[in-house]
């Protein structure tokens, strides 16, 4: 994926508000393939199944032990048309969510199928015969796949400098690949050692551009990104976590200045709006760096749109001020737009 390169191509971020890119190698020797996709939640099933209504949570057992919810063949084909449609469930996980549901509720009114949130029969047809392709594919593991190097995990700015903000474990850089989580990773690929040659089953994602983004809308309540074309046709929708109660998002109207893939994160106590400490630090870049592997920034200082290292927690949680999508999707919408263009928050 291209990005305008509109900053420097070193970049240095200083944040006071913000808290937190594929080529095909030689295939390596085949492990064993299966002559079928891996066990587990079976790609036929997944392209068959019809979305499920959310249900009520499950009880808890007698040992006052949650049950982990169990991922749904309907729900993971929906939320990948989604997500392939731009219309972004955020992470699919094959849980009901609110990011689901909004996602669906936005299609829907930009397609004419009316402005409730059912998963129904009709939605999925209207997907499926926009985007006939398979939701899921086999894919060979590669070694550059499953090549490192790899960062420790780390809780705070001084042990991301130490360790490096790279992937932790080769199963969270497949994950982040696909846009799953690594509990859907495992559900589809149970017991399959992640290794150069294995056949994994995936979701079959797209990098399809969005189109050039004339008008970004930031809505605060809803928890989301609109982009718009300059005819005002909605080309994207994103989940997004923005600001919160203490270190709430700007109001108005911003525009773009400029992107960063791969951008550098640096805490300056003396321009924060909140406490790590009272050294300057300066993170170095990695799909965990605090703001992401994209930074699309707006002409407010320190403020701006970009990625996260927890794409599960997108529209979640709060963030200090800033707007925080998914790493995929906040590249994809960095390649869409340029300088000048206008962002609207509601």
């Amino acid at each position: 994926m291209t990005l305008r390169l509109i900053l420097l191509s070193t970049v240095v971020l200083t944040l006071a508000a913000c808290d937190q890119p594929d080529r095909a190698p030689a295939p390596a020797p085949e492990v064993a393939p299966p002559t079928q996709a891996p066990a587990g939640i079976q790609a036929e099933t997944i392209e068959r199944a019809m979305p499920a209504a959310p249900e009520a949570a499950p009880a808890q057992p007698t040992n006052g032990t949650p049950t982990p919810p169990q991922a749904d063949p309907g729900l993971i084909r929906l939320q990948i048309l989604l997500d392939r449609s731009t219309f972004s469930p955020g992470i699919v996980d094959g849980l009901a969510g609110e990011n689901t549901r909004q996602a669906i509720v936005a299609y829907r009114k930009a397609n004419d199928l009316g402005e409730n949130d059912a998963p129904d029969a009709e939605l999925l047809q209207h997907l499926a015969a926009a985007d006939t392709g398979p939701v899921t594919r086999v894919h060979t593991l590669t070694a550059e796949d499953v090549a490192g190097p790899f960062s420790a995990p780390s809780s705070n700015l001084e042990q991301m400098v130490d360790n490096g903000t790279l992937f932790t474990t080769v199963k969270e850089k497949l994950a982040e690949r696909f846009h799953m989580t690594e509990g859907l990773l495992d559900a589809l690929n149970p017991g399959v050692a992640l290794q150069a040659g294995q056949r994994i089953l995936v979701p079959a994602i797209s990098d399809t551009p969005i189109g050039e983004v004339a008008r970004i809308v930031i809505d605060k309540t809803e928890r989301s990104a609109r982009a718009f074309d300059a005819s005002g046709k909605l080309l994207a929708f994103y989940p997004a976590t923005i600001g919160s109660t203490e270190r709430p998002a700007p109001t108005g109207t911003l525009r773009v200045v400029g992107i960063a893939p791969e951008p550098n994160y640096t805490y300056d106590p003396d321009r924060v709006s909140y406490d790590r400490g009272d050294k300057t630090i300066v993170v170095p870049a990695g799909p965990n760096n605090p703001v992401g592997s994209v930074w699309i920034g707006l002409n407010r200082q320190s403020y701006g749109i970009h990625g996260t290292p927890d794409p599960s927690k997108i529209a979640k949680t709060a963030s200090n001020g800033c707007i925080r999508m998914t790493n995929w999707d906040a590249e994809q919408l960095a390649a869409s737009v340029k300088a000048g263009v206008e962002v609207e928050f509601i």
